[in-house]
C-alpha cells in the first residue's frame, strides 16, 4: 500500500496531494504543469514536501511532524524519466549495472546479463546509447530501473519520445514484461488519454494541483465526478442543468429541454450534466432525450467523422463511424439515459 498526503508552495503553484493506492498499476492523469511528475519526484525524495506523510507498506518514507525525510538513494524506488536519462559515456552493460556497484561482481555479471536478455537485447551489451533506436534505449532504462528490484516503480510518461507505431509496439512489450518481472506498485504519469486507459488498472485525476477522482478506470471514464474530472477524461458535452428527482428517474432540464437521467445516477448538489461524444446515437422516431438537429461542421479522422451539431436547445460534439455518417441525415440526435452523467463543480 502507498500513502500519500502531502503540500508543497512554490511562489504561483501549490501541490496538496491525498491519495492511496492498494496495488497495480496507477495512471496520474491531467494537464501539463498539474503537479504529476512533482509527486512522482516527491515519493522518490527527489523533493521534500513542506509537510505531510509518504509511506509505502510499512515504511515512512517521509513525515513532517515526526521529522522524518529518507534519502533517495535508500529508498528502494524505481523511477524511469521521460526521456530514460542513460548515461552516454556507458555503454548498455555498464548502463544497466550502473546501481549495482556494491554487489560481488560475478553477481552483478549474472544478473545483468540476464537481464538484457529478458528485454530481448542480447549481443548489444557493448553499445552506447546513441547506437540504439528510442525503443531499445526504452528496454535498457527499464531494466536499469527494474535490476535493483524496487518496491515501487515510478514512470514519469515513458512513452512520450516514441513515434505512433514504437509507441504501441513498446507499451505491449512494456507492459507484459511489467506482469511477469514486476508485482509491485506501479505509478505511471500521463496526460494522454488512451494511453491511460489501455495501461491502467485504475486512475488518480489531477487539476491544479489537487486530486479531485481516484477509481477503477472505469468508473472515472464513464462516470466523472464533477465538470473539471470530465473535461480531463475527454468529455466534450457538458451543460449546465437542473435536476427535478421524480422517483424512477430524474428530469434534467437543459436550456428549456428535459432530459431523462436513470435515478440511480442522482448526485447532490449536481449542477451539470455530460455525455461522452461517442455515445451519442441517431435514430428514426422521436423518443425521449431526441431531438431535431443541423450539422454545423464535419471534420473526417481516419475511421470517423467529429461532427458538431447544433439542436433548438444546445450544441453537441458527436464522434460518428462512417457507416453511421452515411446514415444521418433525416434522423433525430439521441442521448441515451444510460450514458448520461451528472456533475458538480
Amino acid at each position: 500500500m502507498l500513502y500519500v498526503a502531502i503540500k508543497k508552495t512554490f511562489p504561483h503553484f501549490q501541490l496538496d496531494a491525498h491519495f492511496t493506492i492498494q496495488n497495480g498499476i496507477v495512471g496520474i492523469l491531467g494537464a501539463s504543469g498539474c503537479g504529476k511528475s512533482l509527486t512522482l519526484q516527491s515519493i522518490a525524495g527527489l523533493q521534500q514536501p513542506d509537510e505531510g506523510i509518504i509511506q509505502l507498506h510499512d515504511r515512512l518514507f517521509f513525515h513532517s511532524d515526526k521529522r522524518i525525510h529518507v534519502p533517495a538513494r535508500h529508498r528502494n524506488v524505481g523511477y524511469m524519466f521521460q526521456h530514460y536519462a542513460l548515461f552516454p559515456h556507458l555503454t548498455v552493460y555498464e548502463n544497466i549495472a550502473f546501481g549495482l556497484k556494491k554487489w560481488p561482481k560475478k553477481k552483478v555479471q549474472h544478473t545483468v546479463l540476464n537481464m538484457i536478455e529478458n528485454i530481448g537485447l542480447k549481443g548489444y551489451e557493448h553499445h552506447y546509447p546513441h547506437q540504439l533506436s528510442g525503443g531499445q534505449q526504452q528496454r535498457v532504462a527499464l531494466a536499469r530501473t527494474l535490476v535493483t528490484k524496487p518496491s515501487i516503480l515510478l514512470l514519469d510518461e515513458p512513452f512520450s519520445a516514441l513515434d505512433h507505431h514504437t509507441k504501441q509496439v513498446m507499451e505491449q512489450q512494456f507492459f507484459s514484461y511489467l506482469q511477469q518481472h514486476f508485482s509491485g506498485i506501479v505509478l505511471f504519469v500521463t496526460h494522454h488519454l488512451e494511453e491511460a486507459y489501455r495501461l491502467c488498472d485504475e486512475l488518480i485525476l489531477y487539476d491544479r494541483g489537487r486530486v479531485i477522482q481516484q477509481g477503477k478506470k472505469e468508473c472515472v471514464f464513464h462516470e466523472p465526478d464533477n465538470v473539471q474530472a470530465a473535461k480531463i477524461v475527454g468529455c466534450k458535452n457538458i451543460f449546465p442543468c437542473t435536476v427535478d428527482d421524480r422517483g424512477k428517474q430524474l428530469v434534467c432540464s437543459v436550456n428549456g429541454a428535459s432530459l431523462i437521467v436513470p435515478a440511480h445516477k442522482k448526485k447532490n448538489k449536481a449542477t451539470h450534466m455530460g455525455i461522452h461524444s461517442h455515445h451519442i446515437r441517431f435514430v428514426d422516431e422521436a423518443t425521449c432525450n431526441a431531438f431535431s438537429f443541423q450539422i454545423i461542421r464535419a471534420v473526417p479522422n481516419v475511421y470517423t467523422y467529429d461532427v458538431t451539431l447544433q439542436t433548438d436547445h444546445f450544441t453537441l460534439q458527436a464522434s460518428v463511424s462512417e457507416e453511421q455518417w452515411k446514415h444521418i441525415h433525416n434522423k433525430k440526435v439521441y442521448l441515451p439515459p444510460e450514458h448520461l452523467f451528472l456533475l458538480f463543480e
